[in-house]
Order: structure tokens, then C-alpha cells, then sequence
């Protein structure tokens, strides 16, 4: 089965990218495909390269980065969301007069409609968080 993953929710806040994050490398391990993880609302907080955990506690962001990187995933970050929240990749950074980009590699920004091809495309979308 195909599946799109959507994570609305940000990391340490909420259960949400820890049930996907779970549930995604669960389905892959057992031969699924995953299209794309797109990370909307709060959920692209997961993708910022800044954030440091405490080193008892696990660190989402690396987690999809091995994650990604193990399978070949695209994880796409929604623009407006990202910039509503000061995540920026280099383009968006210099686009916007701004000194410095903070999206984890690995993670990519784009628009909603990589959110409506990863509907199409998959068998089923799954939502994670509100």
C-alpha cells in the first residue's frame, strides 16, 4: 500500500510526529510505500535545524532526517506555515531580506500542492494531530 502522511502537529507539544514517525517507519519496514510526509500547521516545526533537545530525550527532527534518508523519503515542508513560524530554507531566507535559514537538511519547502498530489497519489492519506 501507498501511503501520504500528513503531520499538522510540532514536536514536544503533542503525540502527533511521534505516532507518524512510529506508524511511517513501521509501514516501511513491513514493504509499504510512503509517498511523501507533509508537514503543515505546527507540524513544520519538526523540520527546524535549531532546536536542542535535552540529550535524555529523543530529537524528532534527526529521527525523520535517518529516517528519510534510510528510504529515500521527500519531506516537504508547507511554505506558508513554515514562514508563518520563521522556518526558512536559503532561498526563502534571501527572498525575504532575511540573514540566515534554519530548515534541517533532509526537509524541503514547497506548496500545498504537494499535500494534494500526495492525496492523489497514495492509497491513503493519513493525518496526524488536528
Amino acid at each position: 500500500m501507498k501511503f501520504g502522511i500528513l503531520i499538522n502537529e510540532g514536536p514536544y507539544q503533542h503525540q502527533a510526529p511521534d505516532s507518524a514517525y512510529q506508524f511511517t517507519k513501521a509501514a516501511l519496514e513491513k514493504g509499504h510505500e510512503i509517498f511523501r510526509v507533509f508537514f503543515y500547521h505546527d507540524g513544520v516545526n519538526n523540520a527546524t535545524r535549531l532546536a536542542v533537545p535535552p540529550q535524555d530525550d529523543r530529537n524528532i527532527t534527526t529521527q525523520w532526517q535517518a529516517l528519510a534518508k534510510e528510504y529515500n523519503l521527500d519531506l516537504v515542508v508547507c511554505i506558508a506555515a513554515a514562514q508563518r513560524r520563521g522556518l526558512l530554507d536559503e532561498n526563502e531566507a534571501k527572498r525575504n531580506s532575511k540573514d540566515a535559514d534554519n530548515i534541517a537538511e533532509g526537509f524541503r519547502i514547497s506548496g500545498l500542492g504537494q499535500l494534494i498530489e500526495a492525496g492523489i497519489q497514495s492509497d491513503r492519506l493519513v493525518v496526524f494531530g488536528d
